[in-house]
């Protein structure tokens, strides 16, 4: 089906059923799960594709929270081992937001209180939505949906995690223009403190949006 292609709409000009599957096969069931699809969609220039092959990488939807301390200009961020991060220059520790998968039926609020007591024992004062995106739709089909919980980090430093899952979680408070001076930093790939979309994300909607944030914080 077509979609709205004018000339100044953000629509795609196909929809989903612009694509057959031709075959599903799951590959590999473990932590995540890998599917290997045989498929073909729709041209631009008319037409339809030759049938091809992909790889999926199955992970649901998932939330990440920026935690924010509007009263003293502070910022918390979580460090802990990325199994994806082997080969990063800079090693496997990386600085994240808060972060949490959402099982089928969860409320993403909830889920988002409930990750950031995990992984930092706080209580959400207010939460504020930043985003929803795909991290990496060439090949996965997760979703992240992001917020900025406002927070009180005057003694909020630690080590949490669930043992059970494996965790094993620093939570480190920064001054908010430390890590946008990071984020600025001339550094090599792979060498920059500040090295995931997701945080990116956050901290430059915390840039647009901070002055806001002040105004509505409630008293510490």
């Amino acid at each position: 089906m077509q979609g709205n292609n004018s000339r100044n709409s953000l629509s795609p000009e196909f929809s989903s059923d612009a694509v057959e599957i031709l075959s599903k096969e799951t590959v590999f069931k473990g932590f995540f799960t890998m599917l290997r699809l045989q498929l073909r969609h729709r041209l631009f220039r008319g037409g339809w594709s030759r049938a091809f092959q992909r790889e999926v990488f199955v992970r649901g939807p998932a939330v990440g929270v920026l935690l924010y301390d509007p009263e003293r200009d502070l910022v918390a961020l979580t460090e802990q081992f990325r199994v994806g991060a082997l080969e990063r220059p800079a090693g496997p520790w990386c600085l994240e937001v808060v972060a949490g998968m959402v099982e089928e039926g969860e409320d993403l609020q909830d889920v988002a209180r409930r990750e950031v007591l995990e992984e930092a024992d706080l209580e959400v004062q207010k939460l504020h939505f930043i985003h929803s995106y795909m991290p990496s739709v060439g090949g996965s089909s997760e979703r992240l949906h992001l917020y900025c919980a406002l927070v009180d980090l005057s003694f909020a430093e630690g080590y949490f995690g669930l043992e059970q899952e494996n965790e094993d979680i620093r939570l480190r408070v920064f001054a908010r223009d430390q890590i946008l001076d990071a984020m600025g930093g001339d550094y090599a790939p792979g060498e920059n403190p500040v090295d995931n979309a997701a945080t990116i994300i956050c901290m430059q909607w915390l840039e647009l949006n901070r002055e806001k944030l002040v105004k509505v914080a409630p008293p510490v």
